[in-house]
């Protein structure tokens, strides 16, 4: 950049006083987002020489010329910011004048410290998608087209700086054409480390189930084809591969469960557009919003009727998720005329997502038919994210792709912990300063595959965010894979309570302090005392919680076996009112049922338990919505499904010594059919729980309620609690960043621990 203007020295002659010398130092996802070629261009407008580079503490900036023009430049730094970057700290100091004529992007600098942040994978970009389908372009119907603003990020780093050499990309040497964009600051491919084309960068090919290569001009248009002809097909895309068959063919739904094991858990759904989206489900303005963002999540939408999206890929659920394509290769399976898709995690149900050709292979070649794989590697399996809309504002079931690794920021820095979460839907968290780092999803730490899938995210996390730790923080219960391993890591160790956790990750993300009132809703965590809990009524203050009061205690006949089979807690329900007479009735073709009978009436010889999750089950089975429960949560969503005008039953509830007893409610469904059972159930449980936390929390004079759980999925659930609790003058918070469920888990346990260290 050469500047007609005075240069230094010439300005100085006349007047030193008018011109000095910055440096700024910028930190947040500013590294391969276009944060250089804006700051150079952002100089060359205001007419300032210096340098910029990355580093492991973000970009570096300096900065030289007219104090006005300095203090403009300053200002269009975060008013104008690459659309993708986030900046979470400017820092500036004068430093002494240069001698030079121009402002150039520097070599980046490579230190042993790092605080910079790494930009999630994002979807393609419209400019790209543009380019895309031109026939004009060199790109035209490449499937791995990107520049600064898109494209893969954090699934194909090894460490930062990000710079080509240290990521997946650094096996592909680019081309001239390649080269000159990206080596030219005016370019939208400057530093686009994934920069690639036809000539040089990755390519698809289309493999049968013996890892032989098919011929084929086109595999992306070839694999629609064998879609389209009922075929599953394993696809690799960002994070990992999906299991692809077309959605509007039975018969394809139904050999994808079979051969995968996933027998009724509900599948997503991929569409062209959000305009194909609405042909099958309502959208409001926040879901449309979210499908279309850059994070591109799989979103929680009401389906139409007499959609053409057969029932099998959500079996009597009201919602479907949906997402939209945020690859270029997955538009291009739309422009090859693909029918709506099923994707899904490409595993066997509950293990990790395959990410490699071989492993592909070797997993899946009793499920897919066919693959189409492609020769850039995958660096950590990162599954998609998935998201529902309630109360305007989006809850995460599933925070993973696009939005890992973004930190969430703590009110206060804090000691560095590692916190390694819950035993389902695990993830892991680790505190660098004032931001807590969560891993994407791992999931359920009940197989072998999963627990070296969590060992290897515990390696890659510290690795990639250079993370000591100076405490492991860790669940009560001794049988969980993340508890036994807590001391391996030779370091103090501290175990915080699973419900305290829940209320803790709230509380950590809203920046709450002082003492609150705190609702934990799930189906089971355990106690200091060994005891279920999973309904519980907390005053929580920092490091500390007392357990104010809970939901009545109810026998769970067979213990851990009950969360599956929801009869068993129906069973309990009519015992506890008295009735077990009517048990054989409501149940009558499980088997050894009379064995039941028995545990329940040597009580010594069953644990109860105060799990909102289980009354949940007890209603769907005594409704006969649900006895078994194939996944974990079915009972509750499908009892859910058939809510259509929630209703209040008076005295549907008693409060004693702050302990909730929903007995009167069950009772009443016994004379119900499922809807209106379904209507009564919900109405009247969240009316009973509002009076609960707003008595509670006016005794206590506490009006702020914190809340937590996987029972607060339920958005019936959250929207009826919320408005009743806010007509009583409380402020209620539920989880937005992170999984309201135990994907939250962690960043509870590492605010708890982080907190005790600095006590």
């Amino acid at each position: 950049m050469d500047f007609m203007a005075e240069t230094t020295t010439e300005i100085l002659k006349k007047d030193s006083s008018r011109i000095l010398r910055k440096q700024f130092r910028i930190n947040g996802i500013v590294q391969g987002v276009g944060f250089r070629p804006f700051i150079y261009n952002l100089a060359d407008q205001f007419n300032l020489t210096g340098t910029v580079s990355n580093s492991a503490d973000g970009v570096m900036i300096e900065v030289q010329g007219n104090v006005e023009n300095i203090d403009k430049f300053s200002t269009s730094i975060e008013s104008i910011a690459p659309p993708i970057s986030i900046i979470s700290s400017i820092n500036s100091v004068e430093i002494p004048l240069k001698n030079e004529l121009t402002f150039s992007i520097l070599q980046s600098e490579n230190n042993t410290s790092v605080s910079t942040l790494i930009s999630p994978d994002v979807a393609v970009c419209s400019d790209c998608v543009i380019e895309l389908f031109n026939p004009e372009d060199r790109r035209f119907l490449y499937p791995f087209i990107n520049c600064t603003n898109c494209g893969p990020r954090y699934t194909i780093i090894e460490h930062i700086p990000y710079d080509r050499p240290f990521t997946s990309m650094k096996d592909f040497t680019q081309c001239p054409e390649c080269q000159d964009e990206y080596d030219n600051p005016n370019n939208r491919r400057f530093h686009a480390q994934p920069n690639a084309c036809p000539t040089c960068g990755p390519q698809c090919e289309l493999l049968d189930t013996e890892g032989k290569s098919i011929a084929t001009e086109n595999p992306i248009k070839s694999v629609v084809e064998k879609i389209k002809s009922g075929k599953i097909a394993a696809i690799k895309g960002l994070g990992g591969f999906h299991l692809a068959v077309d959605a509007t063919n039975e018969h394809a739904v139904n050999k994808l469960r079979k051969r995968k094991g996933r027998e009724e858990k509900p599948l997503a759904i991929m569409v062209k557009s959000l305009a194909d989206a609405k042909l099958f489900c309502h959208i409001n303005t926040e879901e449309a919003v979210e499908l279309e963002s850059v994070q591109s999540p799989i979103v929680l939408l009401k389906k139409r009727n007499n959609i053409p999206i057969v029932d099998d890929v959500a079996p009597e659920n009201d919602q479907i998720g949906f997402m939209l394509p945020y690859t270029p290769l997955h538009h291009l399976l739309f422009y090859y005329d693909a029918p709506p898709l099923v994707m899904t995690s490409a595993n066997l149900s509950e293990e990790p997502i395959c990410i490699e050709n071989d492993e592909a292979l070797n997993r899946l070649h009793k499920i897919a038919d066919y693959f189409l794989v492609h020769n850039r590697k995958i660096l950590t399996r990162t599954d998609d994210s998935v998201l529902k809309i309630q109360n305007g504002k989006p809850s995460f079931l599933r925070r993973s792709r696009g939005f890992v690794p973004m930190p969430v920021q703590l009110p206060f820095a804090v000691p560095s912990v590692l916190a390694l979460g819950a035993f389902l839907k695990n993830t892991i968290c680790v505190t660098r300063g004032n931001q807590a780092f969560l891993s994407q999803h791992i999931g359920d730490l009940d197989n072998a595959s999963a627990c070296r899938f969590f060992d290897e995210t515990i390696d890659y996390i510290l690795n990639i965010h250079q993370v000591e730790p100076e405490a492991v923080i860790h669940d009560f219960h001794p049988d969980f894979y993340s508890t036994q391993i807590a001391e391996r890591f030779n370091l103090p160790t501290f175990q915080i309570q699973h419900h305290h956790a829940h209320i803790a990750a709230t509380m950590a993300e809203h920046h709450l302090d002082g003492t609150v009132l705190g609702l934990a809703l799930d189906g089971f965590g355990l106690s200091e005392n060994n005891e279920s809990w999973g309904g519980e009524l907390l005053q929580v203050d920092g490091t500390s919680y007392n357990r104010i009061g809970h939901l009545r205690p109810l026998p769970q006949p067979g213990g851990d076996v009950a969360s599956r089979q929801s009869w068993r807690m129906g069973a309990a329900v009519l015992y506890s009112l008295g009735k077990e007479n009517l048990i054989q009735s409501y149940f009558p073709n499980i088997p050894n049922l009379d064995k039941t009978l028995e545990l329940l009436n040597k009580p010594n010889l069953i644990p109860n338990t105060t799990g909102c999750g289980r009354w949940f089950d007890a209603a769907a089975a005594l409704l006969g919505i649900s006895s078994v429960q194939q996944f974990e949560g079915q009972a509750p969503m499908l009892l859910e499904a058939l809510v259509t005008t929630p209703e209040i039953l008076n005295n549907g509830w008693s409060i004693k010594n702050h302990v909730l007893d929903f007995l009167p409610l069950l009772e009443y469904l016994l004379e119900c059919n499922p809807v209106s059972g379904a209507n009564i159930f919900h109405g009247t449980f969240a009316a009973g729980l509002s009076h609960w936390v707003t008595q509670t929390g006016l005794e206590l004079e506490i009006k702020s309620l914190v809340c937590g759980g996987g029972c607060f999925h339920n958005k019936i659930l959250v929207e009826l609690l919320a408005e009743k609790c806010h007509e009583m003058g409380f402020k209620v918070y539920f989880p937005e960043q992170v999984p309201t469920g135990d994907g939250g888990i962690s960043l509870g346990q590492a605010w708890v621990g982080a907190l005790k260290l600095m006590e």
